[in-house]
């Protein structure tokens, strides 16, 4: 080889290692510019807005992370009962959040608080709004059995503030869900400075913030009051824009800033077995293949730890006319519900997963969870709605006079949308044209009581009257007087043959309650109520999805 050849090889060589680091620096320099386009990202002269600093999800008040996982969701022991409801099958969930406790009295009178003044019921708009949000107190009373202390005190009396919140329907504890994701995110972009300090006590009647609003309509947040829509940040923005002559900078946060977080919502019944189950640290086959009986290790409900050896793991009915042992050692610590965190948490750090109340669910009740057409966050429930938009092409929102209430079967009024909320629609035919992952708005049959699930079904005929159904469950009819004269709701049900009280506004309930036998506590246990009734037994905790990665960065960092 030559001299010149020599040469030529060793340029060669460097060029190709130059262009390599260049290819290796461009690879891991496209934070501030676009990968598609090389154009800048976040420049001061306007274009597009990104939170290229976003982390991860921020643990939101209250919750604590379950990392998703596989499982047997399901009873593998006997069951006596023969239930037959809850089969074993493998599922699989996402990472999510989970409330550490059950919301309590004083989690929920913040809410009432809340209702009484953006809608108070001195206002005609508003007269039903507090009222239908208010626990059923009545919950407590017995024909005979003298609870009068427990209607009059347990929801407002400071010695159960700390206390799980019951008599409230599966629609009130929805309803607060969403109270509750609007209140988070409201808090974070006033600590941000987004909105106005002091904005969610300065609101007025009808004058009520919504995450949703504020993405697609952030000036009509507050019924339009730019006095609490607009803090120091958007008013910073807005100035330097007008003062400099720069092209409009994206003032208001999006979705795509990461700081509106996702809903609170009720988890769904895989989800809450599966955190119940507290499988975070087990590495027993046995455990894993759906055979751990109760939230904590062990196959009896009092401890076996050498310091607390025989106290009671939760708070149940022990027995006949035995609703916490005899008063001393051997005494649960409760003869109602118990305080929160009164007992040890499971693996995840969820207290009360067994014990203490049941609690609501999101599912609409089955006998047969179909693993067969989905095992992965299996969910029976869904209807799927859209914003509904004006002629104009933006979303309607509702205004300070518009209230939409849902009229339950029992006559009551429940408000399902306040002022300052997007207006809510079915998806149409139009929307579900040519799709083949759902047809309809309403899901919650889906493959189970329709027509071609029913045993009566035949090609041609129609099985749609109620003595055709599957669920042929009583129908109770409710209507609210059109005048205003205070009259009573009209109420009546059919009276035709009924084979089964299971229909579409029955929900599930998961847990033992302080009413319950341990055979209850048991996670994989599950029983159904309607949804638009109460009782003293039931409560709720709330979950929230997680957004990106399956775990959370310190436990990557464990891993590796």
């Amino acid at each position: 080889m030559n001299m010149r050849t020599d040469i030529a090889i060793r340029a060669l060589f460097a060029f190709a290692f130059g262009v390599g680091l260049l290819s290796c620096n461009n690879s891991r320099d496209y934070k501030n510019n676009s990968r598609a386009t090389g154009w800048d990202i976040n420049s001061d002269e306007g274009g597009f807005q990104y939170n290229n600093d976003y982390k991860e999800q921020e643990t939101a008040p209250g919750l604590v992370f379950i990392e998703g996982g596989t499982f047997t969701m399901g009873r593998v022991q006997d069951d006596p009962m023969h239930d037959w409801n809850n089969s074993p099958t493998q599922q699989h969930v996402q990472s999510f959040y989970m409330d550490e406790t059950e919301v309590t009295n004083k989690m929920y009178l913040e809410y009432l608080d809340w209702l009484k003044r953006v809608a108070p019921p001195s206002d005609e708009r508003y007269s039903d709004v507090y009222e239908g949000a208010l626990p059923d107190t009545l919950v407590w009373r017995n024909r005979l059995g003298f609870n009068e202390t427990m209607v009059n005190n347990y929801l407002r009396h400071p010695a159960y503030g700390e206390y799980p919140v019951v008599g409230v329907s599966w629609i009130q504890a929805v309803e607060f869900s969403d109270w509750r994701t609007q209140r988070v995110n409201e808090a974070k972009l006033i600590n941000e400075g987004y909105l106005a300090e002091g904005a969610q006590y300065k609101a007025g009647p009808g004058e009520t913030f919504n995450s949703d609003t504020y993405i697609y309509n952030p000036e009509n947040v507050y019924g339009g009051n730019t006095e609490l829509s607009q803090g120091e940040e958007v008013q910073d923005r807005l100035e330097d824009t007008n003062e400099e002559g720069n092209p409009v900078k994206k003032v208001y946060p999006g979705r795509e800033s990461g700081l509106v977080s996702p809903e609170y919502r009720l988890p769904t019944e895989a989800e809450w077995e599966y955190a119940a189950l507290g499988l975070a640290g087990i590495r027993n086959y046995n455990s894993y293949r759906g055979r751990k009986k109760y939230p904590w290790d062990g196959q009896y409900t009092r401890s076996g730890d050498v310091k607390r050896q025989g106290d009671q793991l939760a708070n149940f009915k022990q027995g006949a006319g035995d609703y916490g042992g005899i008063a001393g050692w051997s005494d649960d610590g409760a003869d109602i519900t118990a305080e929160i965190k009164s007992y040890e948490p499971n693996d995840h750090g969820l207290y009360d997963m067994a014990g203490n109340v049941a609690e609501w669910v999101a599912d609409v009740y089955r006998p047969i969870v179909d693993d067969e057409f989905n095992d992965f966050n299996y969910y029976r429930g869904n209807v799927y709605t859209k914003n509904a938009i004006n002629e104009d092409g933006s979303v309607k929102i509702l205004g300070a006079d518009e209230v939409v209430y849902d009229t339950l079967a029992n006559g009551k009024l429940v408000a399902r949308n306040l002022p300052g909320e997007i207006a809510q629609v079915p998806v149409t035919e139009d929307d579900t044209y040519m799709r083949t992952n759902f047809t309809e708005s309403d899901q919650r049959n889906f493959r189970d009581g329709d027509k071609s699930s029913t045993r009566y079904y035949q090609p041609f005929q129609d099985a749609t009257e109620p003595s055709k159904r599957m669920y042929n469950s009583p129908t109770y009819n409710a209507t609210q007087p059109s005048d205003t004269t205070g009259a009573a709701p009209q109420r009546g049900y059919d009276t035709g043959t009924r084979t089964t009280l299971i229909s579409d506004e029955v929900r599930v309930y998961k847990g033992g309650s302080w009413r319950d036998r341990a055979y209850w506590l048991d996670p994989a246990q599950r029983r159904y109520f309607p949804q638009d009734m109460a009782t003293d037994y039931i409560g709720f905790r709330n979950a929230m999805s997680r957004v990106g990665s399956k775990s959370k960065t310190e436990n990557k960092t464990a891993r590796n």
